[in-house]
């Protein structure tokens, strides 16, 4: 059994951690404070070619796999949460077009995405539906050859910034989370507005309404009705890579917590030389590593054995971002009072980890999926 990355993901890896360190670490402090889109950002993901990452190869992309993806999120956000934010939010609305959508709308969208001259929003949380996904309120009704929708949606990352949306609005409200359906809209769509909502820490999010909104019948994704199980395949497959966005956030944490003991003097001697330091130190690498694993086997079965990994891509979501947490919050304990300074890598990295523990699927709900899969309920 081989652990590594193949010569192809290894060369992926470096390419992206040259990238990060050189084009993104000048400038994450400031990116990574914004409550809006970076569209310097979005340039830099282009240049490298990384959108190239979610799109096949007949649409000009290099063939999305659940691996390169998650390398890549890791990467990322090992240096910039905002960078990473930008190529997950795209991910997240490209792979439902390029897994069901007709072909027409692959040719319009899939191109653009690999490009990097559309920038997705996955629409799919409600006020009063998040968790309970199947109790949306938004509706669709068809008019003619056109689709009329109604209704809220929050929490949306890049929602109020992006050129392309995929939402979810029950077209058959009488069938509950059957009669839920995907669509696609595109921002100037008259109708339909955006605007941004704050969070405890910087994150271009909002909050999006269809007030009548106007969309052609060719923008519905797949049949009516099939919106749910749309909806769950993506982030079935996208629910991974949140586990490798936690893992580049522990190993910047790790990384710098080390250093710090090594250099920071107390009692006359590092305090790395302290056992308490080496025994959180010992902790972190080990919960890390554990996590990798999860995150990786998870990204490897769907590559290689099977289209449906949900228990894995659960598990590998609940403990990296659950270990994530932990390793943050240790590796501000080692910095003491500089790793609450507003402005340091560790208050930084403190505000980024604690949200993936609740988006696509809270810790509970992970822990949910993982019992009903295990007792096959």
């Amino acid at each position: 059994m081989d652990f590594r990355f193949n010569k192809e993901q290894s060369m992926l890896q470096k390419e992206i951690r040259k990238f990060a360190n050189e084009k993104l670490e000048p400038i994450a402090a400031e990116v990574d404070e914004l409550d809006e889109v970076s569209w310097e950002v979005v340039r830099l993901l282009a240049e490298q070619e990384l959108f190239c990452l979610l799109t096949p190869e007949e649409y000009g992309g290099v063939g999305p796999t659940a691996t390169s993806i998650c390398i890549a999120r890791e990467e990322l956000s090992r240096v910039s949460g905002h960078a990473d934010l930008l190529f997950a939010e795209t991910g997240l609305c490209a792979f439902p077009i390029r897994t069901f959508g007709s072909e027409k709308q692959k040719e319009k969208y899939l191109t653009a995405f690999g490009k990097g001259e559309l920038i997705g929003c996955y629409a799919l949380t409600e006020p009063d539906a998040g968790s309970d996904v199947g109790n949306m309120q938004t509706t669709a009704t068809l008019e003619g050859d056109e689709y009329v929708l109604n209704g809220t949606k929050c929490f949306a990352s890049v929602g109020p910034f992006a050129q392309t949306y995929v939402t979810y609005a029950k077209t058959n409200p009488d069938a509950g989370s059957r009669g839920v359906s995907a669509f696609i809209m595109d921002k100037g769509t008259p109708g339909f507005s955006g605007v941004p909502m704050k969070l405890m820490g910087p994150h271009p999010i909002g909050e999006l309404t269809f007030t009548d909104c106007r969309i052609p019948k060719e923008n519905l994704i797949g049949e009516p009705g099939q919106g749910m199980g749309i909806a769950m395949t993506t982030l079935d497959f996208m629910r991974t890579s949140v586990g490798a966005h936690a893992l580049g956030v522990a190993q910047r944490a790790y990384e710098e917590a080390i250093k710090y003991a090594k250099s920071r003097q107390a009692f006359g001697q590092a305090l790395a030389e302290f056992q308490n330091t080496q025994f959180k130190l010992a902790d972190m690498a080990t919960e890390l590593d554990a996590a990798r694993l999860l995150v990786y086997r998870a990204a490897w079965m769907r590559d290689t054995v099977s289209d449906r990994i949900t228990k894995e891509a659960s598990m590998a979501k609940l403990y990296a971002t659950e270990m994530a947490w932990r390793v943050v919050d240790q590796a501000l304990q080692i910095f003491g009072g500089y790793g609450v300074l507003r402005g340091s890598i560790t208050e930084r990295l403190y505000r980024e980890i604690r949200q993936p523990r609740v988006y696509e699927g809270t810790s509970e709900i992970q822990r949910l999926v993982i019992a009903r899969n295990i007792l096959g309920s």
